[in-house]
């Protein structure tokens, strides 16, 4: 069993790390706002770090799942970041989805300091992390990913190695891109349905089988037709990470056309009040017919 700090214990962290703590990994935790901490601690064991220095003294791995770039700057360069009380040869595995910029930056800073680093960033969502099954796209050297593999699928049902350090991010700039555009194809068939004054739960049954069939569809298309969106993945989140796609894709070249398009949709779903609200509400931003 491996000595392992986990940094963020929020809606994702929290549960990957409780993965860790009942596989019998000796934890010690740092998290911004101490009272859930405490409330880990007291559900899982182990221990409670000041700052993530602390939590990262003598430990074999720093895990870290926080909240945007200038979070993981913080908690690894910064002040009592991880990165300084670090020895050589530890294994830092970042959750986080940020710009594959800042994990290219990671990386070499840590190469430096003779730490390996892998980019993990995972697509599931809270109920991925609850039931341990999460997909993890990973950017990092053959040999840190070997070693990160074996911690990961405590609670990851897929792990896959993309390839080079911010790789794993760039990666999961792909997964929001599509879920992007399938949001917004799902938006406009169930609005069309709608509109058609169609029996949804049987159009449902018919194309769900077929080449339309999605994650989305499956677990969205209800709710969204009983305009229900106070659970998920919400639009905050989503447009944070479409928009560290969109940067990247001034980089690289690509042409966005339709997640710019469902990025301004959803700007629109936040100056309604909506940013807490699941991606699907998606929808509530195409007029109903009749209304």
């Amino acid at each position: 069993m491996a000595k392992i700090a986990f940094i963020g214990i929020g809606v994702m962290g929290g549960p990957m790390a409780g993965h860790l703590a009942k596989a019998g990994h000796e934890m010690t935790v740092y998290n911004r706002s101490r009272s859930k901490a405490e409330n880990w601690v007291e559900t899982h064991g182990g221990t409670i770090a000041e700052n993530p220095a602390a939590a990262a003294q003598n430990q074999q791995i720093v895990i870290s799942c926080v909240g945007n770039d200038d979070d993981l700057s913080a908690v690894t360069m910064g002040r009592d970041g991880a990165f300084g009380s670090m020895t050589p040869g530890t294994l830092f595995i970042d959750h986080t989805t940020v710009s594959a910029r800042i994990s290219r930056q990671l990386s070499v800073e840590a190469e430096g300091r003779g730490i390996h680093v892998v980019d993990a960033p995972v697509s599931g969502g809270q109920a991925g992390a609850e039931n341990g099954k999460l997909s993890i796209m990973c950017g990092a050297s053959k040999e840190a990913f070997a070693a990160a593999e074996i911690i990961m699928s405590v609670y990851a049902a897929r792990i896959v190695h993309v390839g080079r350090p911010g790789a794993g991010q760039t990666t999961k700039m792909c997964n929001q891109i599509a879920i992007a555009g399938v949001l917004e194809g799902l938006s406009e068939a169930l609005r069309f349905a709608q509109a058609s004054k169609l029996d949804l739960d049987k159009v449902y049954q018919a194309i769900s089988g077929g080449a339309a069939q999605s994650w989305q569809m499956d677990n969205r298309w209800d709710t969204m037709a009983k305009d229900e969106f106070d659970f998920g993945f919400a639009v905050d989140w989503m447009r944070k990470d479409l928009g560290l796609a969109i940067e990247e894709a001034r980089s690289n070249g690509a042409a966005l056309p339709v997640a710019s398009l469902v990025d301004q949709l959803y700007a629109e779903v936040q100056a309604a009040g909506g940013g807490r609200k699941d991606t699907s509400s998606l929808v509530t931003r195409l007029p109903r017919a009749g209304k």
